[in-house]
C-alpha cells in the first residue's frame, strides 16, 4: 500500500530527528533498549518542544515507564501521563470498606462512615486533545509508548504556543494552577539541571543529560498556618473539631503532641478516592480524619489537621496517637500506579516531618496503613491493606535520602527485602475482577511459601483466614507477603531459598545469588527468654491496670491469635513505653494520657508490626 502524504511528512521528520541526534540514520540492527530514547528525540523534533523539556515533564509523570498500559493514580496513561477518565472510572473511598473502625478505640463506639461513591474530576480528560492533535485514537495513546510520547510533545507545544519560555507550558501541563503548577515545573526544571538516567520498566535505557545552566524559579512559600517544607506546595483545608448529636463528636482529637505524646509513626495511605471527593470527607464533621493529602498529577499538598492532634485514619488508636496520617490520592485496589510528582513531594513532606518529630528513616517506623496490626483477634481481618504492593518503597526511601539494604555482612542473621521493583512482578489477582490477574507490572512485595518451592502453599494467617486455609495471591491478601524494605530474622536457607520467621512460622522465599530479593542486615532481634515456651504477641503496647487513674476505664491487654515460639526470632524496632490517650468527650478537659511501668518491643512479626512485652524476651544482635 502506498504512504499517504502525511505519513510520508511523518516518517522524514522521524527519520531527521534521529539523524540529528545520532549523526546518521538508524540502521536496522540499532539496539532495542534505547528506542524509547529516540522516541523522545523524535517526537521532540516534530513538535518543536526542547527534547530535555520532554524529557523532563515525562520523567515527573512517569519517570519514563509504560506501566503496561495501565492507569495512574489520576488516570493517567504511558511515559506521559496522558489522562483518561472515560477508561480509569470512579472507586470509593477505601474508609467505606470492610470492617475496620479508622479511630480503632475499644472505648468508644465503632466508626463505621459510608460516604458513596466519588466522583472524578472533569479536569483529567487530555487524551481527546493528544488525539486531535496527532490523529490517533485514544486507545493507542494510551497503550501504544511511542503515539503516547508524540501526544504529550502535541499537548506541550500547544501549551507554549504564545509563550515567552517553556517554563508556563510545563506548569500547564501539569493540569494544576498558581503555586501547584510551578511547583511541578520547578520539580522539572531541576531535574533538567541535575539529570537522570535509568531502566524503565520494559527494558528501556533512558537518559536526560544534566543542563547545570537551567533556570529554576522560587518557590513563593506556603501559608503560614501549614506545616510543610517551602520546597512544596501546601494549602490548608481543615478538618472539623464539631460536637454533633447524642453526645458525639468529630472528626479527630485534639493533643498537644510531642509534649503530651511522641510521634513514633508516619502512617502512608492511598485515598481511593479522587481529589475533590477525599477533600470533602476530610471537612465532613461525621466522617474519619488524617492529617494531609497528596494530589497525584502535581503533588499539591492538603493539610488538613496540627501534627500536634491525634487523626482517626488507621484503624487502631494506639497507633493513630502516635502516629501522623498521609493520604495519597490513588487506588490499591485496582492496582495503579503513583506519579513521581506524587512520591517527591511526598518524601519532602514526610522527610520534613521525620525531622521536625525524629522519627526514623525506616520501615519500621515511616509504614504503610497494611503494616498497622489489628489491635485485638476479632479486628484483624478487617484491617486496611493500602497503599498496596505497587507503591515503590525503595524509589520512596531513595528520595528521602535514606537507601534501603546492603548494609550487613554475607550470611547475617537479619535481612532486609529488598528485590528489584520492575523485575519482581507476582502474579496478583483481583485489581479489576475477583480472582482475575493484575496487569504485570513491578511490585515492592515477595511472596512467601510454606516449603522451598514455589507449588507449595502460601503461608497461614489464623488473624485474617479465621478457617485456617493458607493465605491467596489476592492483591489484599497480606498473610504470606513481606515489603521492600521490612527486616526478618533468618530461619533457614536451601538452594536458592531462604526462610524467614513469619507470624510464627518458617516463610521461604526465592533469593537466587545472581538476583537477590533479601540483603544481608545489621540490627536487633528478639526471641522468648530461656523457660518461655510461648509468648504472646500484641496489637498496640497498652499500660498495666494500675497506671490507669479512677475516672479512665482500664484498657485491657488482649494478645493477637499468633504463636511466637521458643526459638524464633523477629527483627526489633526498639522498645516502647506503655501509653493509652484516652479521649472520648468533646471537651479536651477530660482527656488524659495514661502512661505505665510496662515495657514493649515493637517487632516486625508478619507483614504488619506487632508487640510484645518486653519482659518475655531477649534482646540479640544480629550481624
Amino acid at each position: 500500500m502506498p504512504m499517504s502524504a502525511r505519513s510520508f511528512s511523518r516518517a522524514a521528520v522521524l527519520a531527521a530527528a534521529v539523524a540529528l541526534i545520532a549523526g546518521l540514520a538508524t540502521p536496522a540492527h540499532a539496539d532495542t533498549t534505547t528506542q524509547r530514547q529516540r522516541d523522545f528525540a523524535a517526537a521532540a523534533a516534530e513538535f518543536g518542544v526542547p527534547e530535555n523539556v520532554l524529557l523532563g515533564v515525562s520523567y515527573l509523570e512517569s519517570r519514563w515507564d509504560t506501566n503496561a498500559g495501565t492507569p495512574s493514580t489520576a488516570a493517567g496513561y504511558g511515559p506521559m501521563h496522558l489522562t483518561d477518565l472515560r477508561e480509569a472510572g470512579a472507586a470509593t473511598s477505601h474508609h467505606d470498606e470492610g470492617s475496620e473502625d479508622p479511630r480503632g478505640d475499644d472505648a468508644r463506639p465503632a466508626l463505621h462512615p459510608k460516604a458513596g461513591p466519588t466522583t472524578p474530576p472533569q479536569g483529567l480528560q487530555t487524551i481527546d486533545e493528544a488525539a486531535q492533535l496527532t490523529g490517533q485514537k485514544a486507545e493507542t495513546l494510551r497503550t501504544d509508548p511511542t503515539e503516547n510520547i508524540r501526544g504529550g510533545a502535541a499537548l506541550l507545544a500547544k501549551y507554549h504556543a504564545g509563550k515567552t519560555d517553556w517554563y508556563d507550558a510545563v506548569a500547564q501541563y501539569s493540569g494544576a494552577t498558581g503555586d501547584a503548577a510551578q511547583t511541578f515545573a520547578d520539580e522539572v526544571f531541576d531535574t533538567i539541571k541535575t539529570g537522570v538516567a535509568r531502566t524503565t520498566d520494559d527494558g528501556q535505557q533512558v537518559t536526560l543529560a544534566a543542563t547545570p545552566n537551567t533556570t529554576v524559579k522560587q518557590h513563593p512559600g506556603n501559608p503560614a498556618n501549614v506545616e510543610c517544607p517551602r520546597s512544596v506546595t501546601c494549602e490548608s483545608v481543615p478538618a472539623p473539631y464539631q460536637e454533633l448529636p447524642n453526645d458525639d463528636y468529630g472528626n479527630h482529637d485534639l493533643a498537644n503532641r510531642p509534649t503530651s505524646q511522641k510521634i513514633d509513626h508516619i502512617v502512608i495511605h492511598d485515598t481511593e478516592g479522587y481529589w475533590d471527593n477525599v477533600l470533602d470527607l476530610a471537612q465532613d464533621p461525621t466522617y474519619v480524619s488524617w492529617h494531609y493529602t497528596i494530589r497525584s498529577n502535581d503533588g499539591l499538598i492538603a493539610q488538613h489537621l496540627p501534627t500536634k492532634d491525634v487523626a482517626w485514619h488507621a484503624g487502631n488508636w494506639y497507633v493513630n496517637a502516635k502516629s501522623i496520617g498521609v493520604e495519597h490520592e490513588g487506588f490499591a485496589e485496582k492496582g495503579t500506579w503513583y506519579t513521581e510528582a506524587m512520591y517527591r513531594s511526598s518524601a519532602k513532606l514526610v522527610g520534613y516531618l521525620a525531622r521536625k518529630y525524629d522519627i526514623p528513616l525506616d520501615r519500621a517506623h515511616i509504614i504503610g496503613h497494611d503494616n498497622v496490626p489489628g489491635t485485638v483477634p476479632s479486628t484483624i481481618a478487617g484491617m486496611h491493606w493500602d497503599p498496596g504492593p505497587y507503591w515503590d518503597w525503595s524509589h520512596y526511601f531513595d528520595l528521602l535520602g535514606a537507601p534501603l539494604g546492603g548494609f550487613g555482612r554475607p550470611g547475617s542473621s537479619l535481612v532486609t527485602i529488598d528485590p528489584d521493583f520492575a523485575k519482581n512482578q507476582p502474579v496478583f489477582t483481583g485489581c479489576d475482577t475477583a480472582g482475575q490477574p493484575c496487569a504485570p507490572r513491578g511490585s515492592e512485595a515477595v511472596v512467601l511459601h510454606s516449603a522451598p518451592d514455589e507449588t507449595s502453599p502460601l503461608l497461614k494467617d489464623v488473624g485474617l483466614h479465621t478457617d485456617g486455609s493458607p493465605s491467596t495471591m489476592a492483591v489484599s491478601d497480606v498473610g504470606s507477603r513481606v515489603a521492600t524494605g521490612q527486616q526478618y530474622a533468618v530461619a533457614g536457607v536451601s538452594g536458592d531459598w531462604t526462610a524467614i520467621w513469619y507470624l510464627g512460622q518458617q516463610g521461604w522465599f526465592h533469593n537466587p545469588r545472581n538476583a537477590r530479593v533479601a540483603k544481608p542486615a545489621i540490627g536487633w532481634v528478639v526471641t522468648p527468654k530461656p523457660g518461655l515456651a510461648t509468648i504472646p504477641v500484641y496489637g498496640r503496647a497498652y499500660p498495666e491496670p494500675e497506671a490507669y487513674p479512677a475516672n479512665v476505664t482500664v484498657q485491657a491487654i488482649t494478645p493477637l491469635p499468633y504463636t511466637l515460639s521458643a526459638g524464633q526470632k523477629y527483627s526489633s524496632a526498639g522498645t516502647v513505653g506503655s501509653e493509652y490517650y484516652s479521649a472520648t468527650t468533646f471537651d479536651v478537659a477530660d482527656h488524659v494520657v495514661v502512661k505505665g511501668k510496662l515495657k514493649y518491643v515493637q517487632i516486625q512479626f508478619g507483614h504488619r508490626i506487632a508487640f510484645v512485652k518486653a519482659d518475655d524476651v531477649r534482646l540479640l544482635p544480629a550481624f
